[in-house]
């Protein structure tokens, strides 16, 4: 029965990541002009939109194009993001939300013409955190993985190494709102694209443990 139990949970844990239909998804705050084709999604961001509140600048934002599924529990998410950014605070990536209050929205943010990694962590009001670099990329890979009350947030440049870029907390068990955003403050719109958007459900790591200190002999 122990091996069994044991299996189960290997079995589990070893789900491939598939991909999310796109077309399946919902709006938060629809952009004018998008096209989704073969599970690729492009849109033309709106013009003066983003999700901000309070801190630093003293205003409250949340009217960005946000595509999304909703999720529970546990996940692994991850997406192919390409823009072509020209104006100020330019951005595009992944967002998981749970409310207006609550949410993470982490990838590629052009700032004084130069290209940076960036997330925003919202609790009431937001933090800003960027990772400058040294010269334009053609697209990056952004992943997020929830577990328990953390989210941690990974980038790529060939979905093959990842790199931590932020670690924050988000209330566990409580269904979250994930998917891809894009944002335009302080321009006239740009094009971004999402590629190869999926996410693989974790199994929930306290009902691992449990199991495994409770299987039966």
């Amino acid at each position: 029965m122990k091996k069994s139990i044991l299996c189960s949970l290997m079995l589990a844990a070893s789900v491939a990541a598939s991909a999310q239909s796109l077309d399946k998804m919902q709006w938060f705050n629809e952009p004018t002009k998008w096209e989704i084709k073969n599970n690729s999604l492009t849109m033309n961001v709106t013009p003066q939109s983003d999700y901000w509140r309070i801190s630093n600048y003293g205003f409250t934002v949340d009217d960005a194009p946000f595509l999304y599924t909703l999720r529970g529990g546990e996940f692994e998410v991850k997406v192919k993001v390409t823009g072509d950014y020209t104006a100020r605070f330019d951005q595009a990536g992944l967002m998981l939300r749970i409310d207006h209050e609550n949410y993470i929205k982490a990838g590629i943010e052009f700032v004084d013409g130069k290209y940076n990694l960036s997330t925003v962590v919202t609790h009431h009001t937001s933090d800003w955190s960027i990772i400058a670099l040294d010269r334009p990329v053609p697209f990056v890979w952004i992943k997020a993985v929830r577990r328990l009350d953390a989210i941690e947030v990974f980038y790529s440049f060939d979905d093959v190494t990842y790199t931590l870029m932020r670690n924050a907390w988000m209330p566990d068990n409580h269904p979250i709102m994930v998917g891809v955003m894009a944002a335009c403050p302080d321009g006239n719109g740009f094009k971004a694209r999402f590629d190869n958007f999926s996410i693989k459900h974790l199994p929930d790591q306290r009902r691992v443990e449990w199991l495994k200190r409770n299987a039966a002999q």
